[in-house]
């Protein structure tokens, strides 16, 4: 059963509270997961360009984004180079800090293996963590939470950054959707919320869960996303930057934030999509400048934290008539932490030649989502329980954590 917190605003302090829940609840927790879903199917062969394959820019010739020593385009017009042969669009160049330092990884033709292209299919069967519909209703991170006992009794331990909790959430714990920390303000009606807490006080007496719980309450009503100070660089001023930026103050609150799960949509650009600028190459800037800026917020809590992008598909290799790209297979994940083996492109790269595309031309899958989740579980989660969480799926351990 799924829980939603309520709508509640109050004008706060700008220094940040810590209630500590680690200390008080010692058990095998790892890092907090940050899960970001790119919704609609992002086109990761623009994002993370092979700029070392010729078959890419005849497949993409008004799309395609330029080598990174086209002399015949401008510096900010072309790919960041990675290694030789991939490069990042030139909107995401804000994230070469975190590759830079070895604390992001890619890993290119990874996805599921449903090959329906259906958006509301794909995402299903990704977010429930099974290969068809006969497996559990569940969602892969609610069994995770529900296998992994952390003894953190927190009402924050999971949360969804919305009006909805994320499919991948759903299980027997319970989960808080979270559109903004200041809906915890009651309006900024004083009043109204000095009458809440006695009330809660009173019901809650002689519970110590019930008490923790209105010590949060407590902590949420004192953090201030409109006045928080990060590092810069700063946060975009977009729901996705806000997301960001408030489970970084859940976690510098140490509220006993275990997963936040976070959704960043708009992705299904069949028509116009734009090579540089347009509703792709804003999607990519507004996903680059929030991951960057999220990574500098929380530079001295790299070492606990593990964030992961995911897209239920990739988009066709080729351009479609209309300036856009139609529903693909093969996809990108990202993944952002202090223990990841950073500053690589990891995965078999499978081509995209005429002989290597799949389908109706397609990029191949070489590795399955759920190897990297079931790494993340494994060695930063501290969960062993994969055969749980992906029932019925053997994951191979693509070694892409140190």
């Amino acid at each position: 059963m799924l829980e939603t917190l309520p709508v509640l605003q109050l004008p706060t302090k700008t220094w940040m509270p810590r209630l500590s829940f680690a200390p008080k609840y010692s058990a095998p927790r790892g890092d907090t997961l940050v899960v970001i879903f790119l919704r609609g199917a992002a086109d990761v062969l623009n994002m993370v360009v092979p700029h070392g394959e010729e078959a890419y820019y005849q497949l993409r010739p008004t799309l395609g984004i330029a080598r990174p020593d086209d002399s015949k385009k401008m510096k900010e017009q072309r790919a960041v180079d990675l290694d030789g042969f991939f490069g990042l669009h030139p909107n995401m160049i804000s994230l070469l800090a975190a590759w830079q330092s070895k604390q992001l990884a890619i890993i290119h033709a990874c996805g599921a293996p449903d090959e329906s292209r259906s958006h509301f299919k794909s995402m299903e069967l990704m977010e429930r963590g099974i290969g068809d519909e006969r497996g559990p209703a569940s969602g892969w991170i609610g069994r995770h939470l529900a296998t992994l006992n952390t003894g953190n009794p927190s009402p924050l331990r999971a949360v969804s950054m919305g009006d909805n909790p994320q499919r991948s959430l759903s299980g027997g714990v319970p989960v808080s959707a979270l559109r903004s920390i200041a809906d915890f303000h009651l309006g900024g009606d004083a009043r109204a919320l000095q009458q809440m807490r006695a009330a809660l006080n009173y019901v809650y007496q002689n519970d110590e869960l019930g008490q923790d719980t209105l010590s949060i309450m407590d902590t949420l009503q004192k953090l201030d996303p409109a006045n928080y100070q990060s590092t810069n660089p700063q946060y975009p001023d977009s729901d996705f930057g806000l997301a960001l930026k408030q489970t970084a103050m859940l976690i510098k609150a140490e509220v006993g934030l275990e997963v936040s799960a976070i959704d960043l949509g708009g992705w299904d650009t069949h028509f116009t999509q734009g090579s540089l600028n347009g509703i792709m190459p804003n999607l990519i800037k507004d996903l680059a400048d929030g991951l960057a800026a999220f990574h500098a917020d929380l530079t001295d809590y790299m070492g606990k934290l593990t964030v992961v992008t995911m897209s239920e598909f990739g988009r066709r290799a080729y351009e479609n008539g209309s300036l856009g790209t139609d529903h693909g297979h093969g996809s990108m994940m990202m993944v952002l932490g202090g223990n990841v083996d950073g500053g690589k492109v990891h995965g078999q790269w499978p081509g995209l030649s005429a002989g290597q595309l799949i389908g109706p031309g397609d990029l191949a899958v070489t590795t399955d989502y759920r190897d990297v989740l079931s790494e993340v579980l494994l060695k930063r989660l501290n969960n062993p329980a994969t055969h749980e969480v992906f029932p019925e799926y053997q994951p191979v351990m693509r070694n892409i954590f140190l």
